[in-house]
């Protein structure tokens, strides 16, 4: 495993993949090390069009609904003393660049939360990648980069995904094998990109931090050039992570004290789950993108 060289400015951390893979839970826990800080979902907050185009952006993210916002840290987003001075002059910086607008949070984050040693700032937008883009030529990055590439195994992530397609529209059948091709594309997609940049990035199944989480955290940390931190195995109670967006788990002790795995999968009979690993390309991504550390042995994943 490649440990690079300690950079001499804290460095931005991007966790990268499809949303609903563990991206909140994982930013909390890195976010509990003394060395890394968690921003949770900031490109979402600060790429915001004008309100003319408004209608692509939900309702929590527009205008002063986004003040609103409760922050991990327990202010809201207007009284924390990150987010506040961001959020205040955002709308007259709508023409900056979005790396330049993450870079301005970063440094407000460090006036803030600087510490002895304070090596990664992290930022848990899975679905963005236009950031990634936009940083993928060195001469666009103001600070080291790397990439958390997190994918969560295909049967667990469409049981979710149509679970969430009952709940929102009452079916879920048609919704599961959408979210399949899906799955596959956008995973590639990003496989692609990565392999085209000199970007620094590690691969992590969900289903590898979910169930051995110690061990791949401390994986993690070795590729961030830092040593292990026990306390990054219990988020909600140990995260200095700021954030304002992101899923709702962060505020619900039931599910943030600690890294857990949902396995309610295993009894699905979904026709799309269960034809999944039918089809060879989604079956040799899924075993190289969610097992490539070999951290569960031969017991998982269950055929």
């Amino acid at each position: 495993m490649l440990v690079s060289s300690q950079p001499t400015t804290p460095g931005l951390l991007l966790i990268r993949g499809l949303g609903h893979s563990g991206s909140t839970v994982l930013d909390l826990a890195l976010g509990a090390h003394p060395q890394l800080l968690g921003l949770g979902e900031a490109v979402r907050v600060l790429d915001t069009p004008p309100p003319s185009d408004w209608k692509s952006v939900p309702a929590k993210l527009r205008d002063q609904r986004r003040h609103q916002r409760r922050c991990t840290c327990g202010a809201t987003a207007a009284e924390c003393a990150v987010w506040g001075p961001v959020l205040d002059d955002l709308a007259a910086r709508d023409q900056e660049t979005l790396p330049t607008k993450l870079n301005w949070l970063i440094e407000q984050a460090l006036s803030v939360e600087q510490g002895p040693g304070l090596r990664w700032l992290v930022e848990s937008y899975q679905a963005d990648r236009t950031l990634l883009r936009e940083l993928a030529t060195p001469q666009q990055r103001q600070r080291p980069l790397k990439v958390l590439f997190l994918v969560r195994d295909v049967r667990s992530w469409l049981h979710s995904e149509a679970r969430r397609g009952l709940e929102r529209r009452g079916r879920r059948t048609l919704v599961a094998w959408r979210a399949l091709f899906r799955w596959w594309k956008e995973n590639r997609r990003l496989e692609r990109l990565l392999r085209a940049t000199d970007v620094d990035s590690f691969t992590l199944g969900y289903e590898e931090l979910a169930l051995a989480p110690q061990q791949a955290l401390e994986h993690l940390c070795t590729w961030l050039g830092v040593s292990f931190d026990q306390s990054m195995l219990s988020p909600g109670s140990c995260s200095r992570s700021h954030v304002v967006e992101g899923n709702r788990m962060r505020f619900d002790p039931a599910r943030n004290q600690s890294i857990r795995y949902d396995g309610a999968w295993l009894a699905s009979s979904s026709s799309a789950l269960q034809a999944s690993l039918l089809l060879p390309p989604v079956a040799a991504m899924n075993q190289r993108l969610v097992y490539s550390n070999g951290l569960l042995g031969r017991v998982w994943p269950p055929q």
